[in-house]
């Protein structure tokens, strides 16, 4: 009869633990918006490997400046639009910590990015963007869904494979566009679920 109690007890605790943990999940991220990320990734992979695309490191940094830039448009102003769109959210703007959490190992990446061009580095650049863009996804371990955290091991060791797999060439788009579609579809398709599932707790 005791133990019946207890189990009883303990597996209240742990329904109450999973409504806490819920509520506090950063829901300012669209997934959508990261899997056209993904998407719009795989399609840059497919614009840079045609032939009649320049093979060259500036033209190739170009063509993923420009992927890049619409993934940052696409995902901050779904970001602008979830804060903008809600006047209690206005009123905090620490509902937007999570989000600035992210902010320094993304600052880093630009500064090694700029350093290994400097350097004429290229071929060293994948590995260098998968390694910080998986250790952003350490920023979200509290806020964002546990399995989200896996993606960021994903993006840390396809980026130490390529800084160590020999004869990588920064001309061949095809390791960043598959690291990075496959990364921000599964990324995505996780904060997607999440939300669903938030609306019916």
């Amino acid at each position: 009869m005791i133990a019946n109690h207890i189990h009883d007890a303990i597996g209240q605790v742990r329904r109450m633990q999973e409504l806490v943990l819920a509520r506090q999940r950063f829901k300012g991220y669209s997934g959508k918006a990261r899997m056209a990320g993904g998407v719009f990734a795989i399609a840059g992979a497919l614009v840079l490997s045609r032939p009649c695309f320049p093979v060259t490191p500036p033209a190739h940094l170009a063509g993923w400046g420009g992927v890049l830039a619409i993934a940052l448009l696409l995902n901050y102003g779904g970001l602008a639009l979830w804060f903008l769109g809600n006047p209690q959210l206005r009123r905090n703007f620490m509902q937007l910590k999570p989000a600035t959490d992210a902010l320094p190992a993304l600052a880093m990446g630009a500064v090694f990015s700029l350093a290994l061009v400097l350097h004429e580095q290229y071929d060293l650049l994948f590995g260098a963007w998968m390694c910080l863009y998986g250790l952003v996804h350490v920023a979200y371990r509290q806020s964002l869904p546990s399995i989200h955290y896996t993606v960021g091991i994903f993006y840390m060791l396809s980026g130490a494979g390529c800084l160590l797999a020999p004869g990588l060439c920064f001309t061949n788009p095809w390791p960043m566009g598959i690291v990075f579609g496959l990364g921000e579809l599964a990324g995505g398709f996780i904060l997607y679920r999440n939300r669903l599932e938030d609306t019916d707790i």
